[in-house]
């Protein structure tokens, strides 16, 4: 009898107000501790892929504007460059809103692709950048957004791929027509190839 005469004098001497204590006082009750409930895994594999193919393209572009022969190839390179920054940051938010880290540079095997791309010059860089990078890595990026329009659970994430899909089809147009200009071209020099 004793040991519950002493938890009932205890539990007089707590305020009411801390047992009531909700985020209106700033003392946290349980449900304003937990976190929103974490996405579907298949909708944050989507958001570290699209972040790690737009990180590619800015890498890829910012080496065909320096290297690239053809005009053609420079200008695409910028537009990629600036569009994927703008879609990367946009990308970046979105994950951050959702708790999701996304990578911050782009997957071994497309730092491979970089690394031979960078090696190459003349008619033989541009040709590589307007297959591997223009049209290789739209048309998967294309496959992957489609996807994520049909099959993500997160609204805001569906959303993200649904308006980000035209500017990729767009994209995949321009990279087709720059695949067939410097395919024409042959084999061009590098500028600074003494026999040109």
């Amino acid at each position: 009898m004793k040991p519950l005469l002493a938890s009932l004098a205890l539990a007089a001497l707590v305020p009411w107000t801390a047992l009531a204590a909700g985020p209106a006082s700033g003392v946290p009750t349980a449900a304003s501790a937990t976190q929103a409930p974490a996405i579907a895994p298949g909708d944050a594999d989507f958001l570290k892929a699209a972040a790690e193919a737009g990180r590619t393209e800015v890498e890829a572009g910012k080496i065909a504007v320096e290297k690239g022969v053809n005009t053609q190839v420079k200008g695409f390179a910028q537009q990629m460059v600036d569009d994927h920054t703008k879609a990367n940051d946009e990308l970046d938010k979105l994950a951050l809103a959702k708790g999701v880290t996304l990578p911050a540079e782009p997957s071994l095997a497309q730092k491979t692709k970089v690394k031979l791309l960078s090696g190459r010059d003349g008619g033989g860089f541009d040709r590589r950048y307007a297959d591997t990078f223009a049209v290789g890595a739209h048309r998967d990026a294309l496959r992957m957004f489609q996807n994520a329009t049909k099959k993500a659970a997160d609204p805001d994430i569906k959303a993200y791929a649904v308006k980000m899909l035209p500017t990729l089809e767009h994209h995949f147009e321009m990279a087709k027509e720059l695949k067939g200009v410097v395919d024409k071209e042959g084999n061009v020099k590098a500028a600074t190839d003494r026999k040109q």
